[in-house]
C-alpha cells in the first residue's frame, strides 16, 4: 500500500466503493486522513463498513469541511451529466480528484522524479502495459504494475528512485489526475470510445492528450489522424516525442512495425536513409498480428528510453506470456493451436484475431453487439469453419451462409470438441482453434473471463491424455 500522507489530518470525501475505491479509502486512512465514504449501492456500503469505514451520506454532509473529493473513475464526471456527488462538490468548490492523482502527489513529495511510465489509448493499452512491465522485470528492475490493469495504483509499493511504476491509465483516470506527469507517457491510438461519457471525440482526444503533453518523454502512435495531430503538435512545441507505427515505415526516427519486424529509419546526408532492424517479432509467439506490432513498437521505445539494451528488450519480448483472454495461447495438439480471445466482445476486437492467423476454426457467438459480424466479411477467407454458440448463432449463420462453412453447436463445450476434431484432420502446417466470440458473454457466462476460463478448461480436458502430442500452456 501507498499511504496517502498529503491529506494527513484533513477531511476527505470519497464516492465509489468498488475495488479501487476501497483501496483508496485504505490508503487515505493509512496516511492519516479522515475519510467520509459513500456509494449508491448498499452492498458496497456494507463492504466498506465491514472494513472499518463508517459510510456518510454525502447528500447531507457539510461539504465545507472537505479538503478534496475523491471520485471513483467509473462515476460520471461530466457526461451524460455529472453525478449528483460531483454537482455537490462543484457547488462547494471542492477539488475533484482520483487515485492516480493521489499517487502523483505522493510521488512528488516522497520520490520526485521516480520512474513512472504511464500508458493510455483506445486499444492495446493493457497488453502494452503488461509487456513493458514484463521486459523490465526480466531485465532485473524493480517494477510495480497497476492502475487500470490488475492492481489499484495505491495498493502498489510506494514510489522510489530505483523502482519503476508502469501504470495503465483510462481516460476517466486521466480526467481526475491534473498532476499526472510521467517520466515516459505513451498514447497508442484513438478511435471513438466511451463518447457517452466524454460528449465528443474532441473531448475524448483532449483528455488522452494530457498524459503525453505532461510527460518528460512522449511516445505516440501515428496510425490514426487524431494521434498524428497530437504527435505533430508536441513536435512543433519542442517536446521530446517519438512516434511509433504499424503502418508507416517511412516515418523517420520512429520505431515501426513492418513485415513482421520492428525497424527504425534514420535520415542521412544526401537524402539517404539508413534502416535498422530492432527485433524480429516472429520470435515472440504471444505478440502476433499488426495490432501487437504497434504495442511492441511502443514498448520497445519505452524500454529503450529507460536504458535497456536492445538484446535485453528482445529477450523480454520473446518470453512475454501475453494476457489472459487476449489472443492467449492456451495449448497445442500436434499442429493445432488453441487460442483464447474471449475478451473480443465485438467485431472490431475479433477482426484483430482473425487477421493474425490463416487456417482458423472459429468459435463465435454469445449476445451480439450492433452490426454483428458483417464487418468481418473481408476476413472470411481465413476461416476454415465456424462453430456458433449462444443467442447470436442464427444471426451469425445468416451472415456466413454461402461464404463460410459453419456448424450450430449451441454450447462452448460442444464447439471446442467439434473444432478440435476438424482442425486435427487438417493438413495445414498450423491450424488454429480460435475462441474470439465477437459477442458479449452474458447469455451463457457471467463475464468474458468466465467464458475464457471455460474454454481453457475444455481444452485441458481434450489434451489431458495426449502425452507428447498435446500440451496445455
Amino acid at each position: 500500500m501507498i499511504p496517502v500522507t498529503s491529506f494527513e489530518g484533513k477531511n476527505i470525501a470519497l464516492f465509489g466503493l468498488g475495488g479501487s475505491g476501497l483501496a483508496t479509502a485504505r490508503a487515505l486512512a493509512a496516511g492519516g486522513a479522515h475519510v467520509s465514504v459513500w456509494d449508491d449501492s448498499s452492498t458496497a456500503r456494507e463492504n466498506a463498513f465491514a472494513e472499518g469505514f463508517f459510510p456518510v451520506d454525502l447528500h447531507e454532509a457539510d461539504w465545507s469541511v472537505f479538503s478534496a473529493f475523491v471520485l471513483a473513475p467509473g462515476v460520471p464526471l461530466t457526461h451524460p451529466k455529472p453525478h449528483w456527488s460531483v454537482e455537490l462538490a462543484q457547488k462547494a468548490g471542492v477539488a475533484i480528484i482520483g487515485d492516480i492523482e493521489l499517487f502523483c502527489r505522493e510521488r512528488a513529495i516522497h520520490a520526485p522524479g521516480a520512474p513512472l511510465i504511464a500508458i493510455t489509448g483506445t486499444n492495446g493499452k493493457s497488453t502494452t502495459t503488461a509487456l513493458i512491465a514484463h521486459i523490465l522485470r526480466e531485465a532485473g528492475l524493480d517494477v510495480q504494475m497497476g492502475g487500470n490493469i490488475g492492481v489499484p495504483i495505491l495498493e502498489l509499493e510506494p514510489p522510489a528512485a530505483e523502482r519503476v511504476h508502469v501504470v495503465e491509465c483510462s481516460t476517466f483516470q486521466i480526467d481526475l489526475a491534473p498532476s499526472l506527469d510521467p517520466s515516459i507517457g505513451l498514447l497508442l491510438n484513438l478511435t471513438p470510445d466511451h463518447l457517452d461519457r466524454h460528449g465528443s471525440m474532441e473531448n475524448y482526444a483532449a483528455i488522452k492528450q494530457r498524459l503525453v503533453a505532461a510527460a518528460d518523454y512522449a511516445i505516440v502512435g501515428r496510425d490514426d489522424a487524431w494521434c498524428e495531430a497530437i504527435f505533430q503538435g508536441l513536435k512543433q512545441a519542442g517536446r521530446s516525442v517519438v512516434g511509433v507505427t504499424n503502418s508507416r515505415p517511412q516515418a523517420l526516427a520512429s520505431v515501426c512495425y513492418d513485415s513482421g519486424r520492428l525497424r527504425r529509419a534514420f535520415a542521412l546526408p544526401a537524402l539517404k536513409t539508413l534502416e535498422e532492424v530492432l527485433f524480429d517479432l516472429s520470435r515472440a509467439e504471444n505478440l502476433r498480428g499488426a495490432h501487437n506490432g504497434q504495442n511492441a513498437a511502443a514498448a520497445f521505445a519505452a524500454c529503450e528510453r529507460i536504458g535497456l539494451p536492445h538484446d535485453e528488450i528482445g529477450l523480454g519480448m520473446r518470453s512475454f506470456p501475453g494476457l489472459a483472454h487476449r489472443m492467449e495461447q492456451v495449448g497445442k495438439r500436434g499442429a493445432v493451436l488453441f487460442v483464447n480471445d474471449s475478451k473480443a466482445t465485438n467485431a472490431d476486437a475479433t477482426e484483430k484475431a482473425l487477421a493474425s492467423f490463416d487456417h482458423i476454426y472459429w468459435i463465435a457467438g454469445g449476445r451480439a453487439k450492433a452490426g454483428g459480424i458483417e464487418p468481418l466479411r473481408p476476413l472470411f477467407g481465413r476461416i476454415a469453419k465456424a462453430y456458433l454458440i449462444g443467442e447470436a448463432a442464427e444471426d451469425f449463420a445468416a451472415t456466413l451462409e454461402g461464404e463460410v462453412a459453419f456448424e450450430r453447436c449451441g454450447t462452448l463445450e460442444a464447439a471446442v470438441a467439434a473444432a478440435a476434431d476438424d482442425a486435427g484432420e487438417s493438413d495445414a502446417p498450423e491450424s488454429v482453434v480460435l475462441l474470439s466470440p465477437a459477442c458479449a458473454s452474458y447469455d451463457q457466462f457471467a463475464n468474458f473471463e468466465k467464458r475464457g476460463d471455460a474454454f481453457r478448461e475444455q481444452v485441458g480436458l481434450l489434451l489431458k491424455d495426449e502425452g507428447e502430442q498435446g500440451a496445455l500452456f
